[in-house]
């Protein structure tokens, strides 16, 4: 059951067999950690001698049966230069930037196109894991996906695909306001950091990079004063229920 939740393009593009799960050269390149019993189920696809996964999903029980809650998503370009932003300068873990930060590694990522969080470039699969997710939930006739947007891209790209917000709609409208030209987070975009680039308010990466780089901080407002708290959203199955604070967004 668990192996639908993993992209057929993966596969095909990686070089691995979608019933053994081994690579061209024998070595095992799927693991899944699913105990019975337990609330959680983690897939992972690794890819050579890699560290990093190539693909980690995990999922865990909803409230009751008819919700599952998509925990966390990877999905790194293993052909795609590295950034140590997972790590800080005294080699602790960064838990993506929100624990500490290694802002030297930021900047080069930020520099080479990412937005936070990633360590390497993605695979553009969102929307191939939603359509494994819903085929998942349809197994078991899971009515809604839940989920935690860690970061304001992560919302934004979920609403393109159809989550609505259980919590943090306002605030994500306020930021989306508050960005338009004479907002106050568009006049905090003063240079003062290289998250903080004055082009940065018409997109989603530079927007995303300046709240990660705490500019909530710096505007006096009332729904922004907490900063950034991540939105939790949630998509019904085959019946999406979008809810849009960034019309049109160019990412």
């Amino acid at each position: 059951m668990y192996r639908v939740l993993i992209p057929p393009v993966l596969f095909h593009c990686f070089g691995i067999d979608p019933l053994s799960f081994l690579t061209g050269t024998g070595r095992r390149a799927v693991r899944m950690f699913c105990p019975a019993g337990d609330g959680a189920c983690l897939i992972e696809v690794k890819h050579g001698d890699a560290d990093d996964p190539l693909y980690s999903l995990q999922l865990s029980d909803g409230a009751d049966h008819t919700q599952l809650s998509w925990d966390f998503l990877i999905a790194n370009d293993p052909a795609s230069p590295r950034f140590a932003i997972d790590v800080d300068a005294e080699g602790r873990d960064t838990l993506f930037g929100w624990a500490s930060r290694n802002v030297a590694e930021e900047c080069r990522s930020l520099a080479q196109g990412y937005f936070p969080g990633q360590i390497r470039r993605g695979l553009g699969l969102t929307a191939p894991v939603i359509r494994c997710l819903e085929f998942f939930c349809l197994m078991f006739d899971i009515k809604s996906i839940r989920l935690e947007a860690l970061f304001y891209h992560n919302a934004i790209a979920y609403e393109q695909h159809g989550f609505a917000y259980f919590s943090g709609y306002r605030m994500m409208k306020r930021i989306n306001d508050s960005f338009q030209p004479g907002g106050a987070l568009h006049r905090a975009l003063d240079g003062g950091t290289p998250f903080r680039n004055p082009g940065f308010a018409g997109t989603v990466r530079g927007r995303s990079w300046a709240l990660h780089d705490g500019i909530l901080a710096e505007v006096d407002d009332v729904i922004l004063e907490e900063g950034w708290v991540s939105p939790v959203m949630y998509r019904m199955i085959e019946s999406p229920r979008g809810m849009v604070t960034f019309p049109d967004p160019t990412f």
